[in-house]
């Protein structure tokens, strides 16, 4: 269950900006990286429907939305969404794409507010003076992290869409860019687009 135990444990220590970064489509062939980076600023108040946020992708689009509406004008709360593009990522791999929209996200939140310690999801390690932890499952466990994922996968999404009217026949609508059956069959038959990943296609 989320909660906001990781972010007050690290504010009794003195960290007063506290940032959640959770990534979206690190496992897609098709579209960008997206990566999210949340700042929860100390706080006393209790924070609105905490006990129903989850990770994204165990909430319903709808939910995702009104999450995201809710809390990116949300007192005490600033956020950035980064992407890196299918050609970037075929240039360096996934894995310093990652890197990269993450230290991208970190310095454009720097501009916004001061950034004391990272929270990142999964076994990330990271090159950055700024102090950081890595938590597995971090976006099924802390607030941050959790609305990380829930902002940086509504901002893919409505990207997938978009690109779905200038490719519909890869029904990016639906799979998000991601390998489902139906895409896969509409690779066979129509070949790639402009932002597919070849290297992830390749490895299939």
């Amino acid at each position: 269950m989320v909660s906001l135990k990781k972010e007050k444990n690290l504010w009794k220590k003195g960290f007063k900006f506290v940032v959640g970064i959770d990534e979206a489509g690190r496992g897609a062939v098709a579209g960008p990286l997206f990566v999210g980076a949340v700042l929860v600023k100390k706080t006393k108040k209790n924070i609105p429907f905490l006990e129903k946020i989850k990770d994204s992708k165990k909430l319903s689009p709808k939910k995702r939305e009104f999450f995201f509406n809710f809390f990116s004008k949300f007192p005490g709360i600033e956020w950035v969404v980064t992407k890196v593009s299918p050609k970037k990522i075929e240039k360096i791999g996934i894995q310093k794409a990652t890197f990269l929209a993450i230290k991208r996200a970190v310095e454009k939140l720097k501009k916004k507010s001061k950034v004391d310690f990272l929270i990142l999801d999964g076994k990330l390690k990271l090159n950055l003076k700024i102090p950081f932890d890595s938590v597995v499952k971090g976006d099924e466990k802390i607030f941050c992290c959790a609305l990380a994922s829930i902002f940086a996968k509504v901002k893919r999404d409505k990207l997938m869409e978009r690109y779905s009217k200038i490719y519909p026949q890869y029904s990016f609508w639906k799979n998000k860019g991601y390998l489902t059956k139906e895409h896969y069959l509409a690779l066979k038959k129509y070949g790639i687009s402009k932002i597919h990943r070849l290297n992830f296609l390749c490895s299939i």
